[in-house]
């Protein structure tokens, strides 16, 4: 029996990102219903928008979501790990899998 449509479970691997980090989001994230005060359907985080690792979390005990402050943007946001891209160690986050954003380039 399989893990549905995602069979990789992150967290038996170290985290990707660690607090402090400087991250650049790869997609828009729009309001789920989830964060306080917006509308359903917002976009509270814009491809391209940098921000910084505060926090790392686990959810159904399988994937890691990191808490990303975006202060240009004043919002925290919980994302997982294919979302973002390191610019504090691009290395790293290119040997992690294919992104079609570079680092300081927030366009493709």
């Amino acid at each position: 029996m399989g893990l549905g449509r995602e069979e990789e479970v992150e967290i038996s691997a170290a985290p990707r990102f660690l607090p402090g980090e400087k991250v650049q989001s790869t997609r828009h994230i729009k309001n789920d219903g989830t964060y306080p005060r917006r509308e359903i359907g917002d976009i509270l985080v814009r491809k391209g928008d940098v921000g910084y690792v505060r926090d790392i979390g686990t959810f159904l005990q399988q994937f890691y979501v990191y808490a990303v402050e975006f202060v240009d943007r004043a919002v925290i946001v919980g994302m997982r790990g294919r979302e973002l891209v390191s610019l504090d160690r691009p290395a790293a986050t290119a040997a992690a899998g294919p992104s079609t954003l570079q680092p300081g380039n927030p366009t493709p």
